[in-house]
């Protein structure tokens, strides 16, 4: 026979469910000053211009002059097609700076050295001036000219930036090219590729994901330094703007239209620099980064008080 014996004693307390946990955000003052005096300096800053002898009407009155757009158009023109130069001569020089010849090696070096060694500037006036010290320009039977006639603002213009331009892309080409393994050109080669395969193929493609983000800024850069060509009489935008602040009489005005011109300009290529670097970081990156909508989507989500009281502890219990 079988007695069950229940044994005396307090009987067990209910389980508590677990505590909910206060969060308390962090302060950030820091923020909160730094807000504060940009807006103060951007309000003085508002002011002083406003309290100015500012033309301001003449900025909308020739925004969009046929003149200010053709030299819009020059400026894109120069900025694609010595850039163009730069980026093929660029891709040429670090290959031979690369190369285990020492001729071509110390080529490329001395090219190298010249250019970035020289202003812009004093390139562009040095190519403007070439006919003080040759009257004709002779390529035997197929060409012969005069030394002014040949060499046009435009092709002073497009020689003084793509050259110097060339020097620093072979520099950025290099270090790309550089960043690549050397197990993959070893690999390459005992599959039966040859140099040049192995460089299209495998070397450069790879390459492209440390050659595109500086090569983005140059662009941006070769945008503004395009401005100096002013100094060869070529009609790009701050040409055109100069010349409109002379028969005007705005000159200033005409300064903040031109630069505010650049402003969006490089606004646009900033925006494509982007996407492109997005598009070559798919194969090294497991995330790709948030887009500028994205961010703002993320940030306006944030702030908004539905999403703090879903995450708020007491919500969720």
């Amino acid at each position: 026979m079988t007695t069950d014996i229940e044994k005396a004693g307090p009987a067990d307390p209910p389980a508590a469910g677990p505590e909910a946990i206060k969060a308390i955000p962090v302060r950030h003052y820091g923020r909160y000053v730094a807000g504060t005096v940009a807006v103060a300096l951007l309000v003085t800053l508002v002011y002083a211009f406003s309290q100015g002898k500012v033309n301001w009407a003449a900025i909308p009155d020739f925004f969009f002059d046929d003149r200010i757009i053709s030299g819009v158009w020059h400026t894109l023109l120069l900025t694609v097609l010595a850039m163009l130069m730069g980026v093929v001569l660029g891709v040429i020089l670090s290959v031979m700076r690369l190369s285990k010849n020492p001729v071509t090696s110390s080529l490329a070096w001395f090219y190298i050295w010249f250019f970035r060694g020289t202003p812009v500037y004093v390139q562009l006036l040095v190519w403007f001036n070439l006919g003080l010290v040759f009257q004709y320009i002779n390529l035997g039977p197929i060409y012969k000219d005069y030394w002014s006639s040949f060499m046009t603002p435009f092709l002073t213009a497009l020689l003084g930036l793509g050259l110097n331009e060339a020097a620093y892309m072979a520099e950025i080409c290099r270090a790309g090219l550089l960043s690549v393994d050397e197990g993959q050109s070893e690999a390459s080669h005992a599959l039966g590729m040859s140099r040049g395969k192995t460089l299209r193929r495998v070397i450069i493609p790879q390459a492209m994901r440390v050659i595109v983000p500086p090569t983005g800024n140059e662009v941006i850069n070769m945008l503004k330094t395009t401005s100096l060509v002013s100094a060869v009489q070529y009609p790009e935008l701050l040409r055109a703007a100069l010349d409109i602040g002379q028969t005007s009489g705005a000159a200033a005005e005409m300064l903040f239209l031109a630069a505010a011109w650049y402003l969006i300009l490089t606004t646009v290529f900033s925006i494509g620099q982007f996407y492109l670097e997005r598009y070559y970081a798919r194969g090294s990156s497991r995330s790709l980064p948030l887009t500028p909508w994205q961010k703002v989507v993320k940030n306006l989500s944030a702030l908004s008080p539905l999403s703090t009281f879903r995450r708020s502890p007491k919500a969720a219990s």
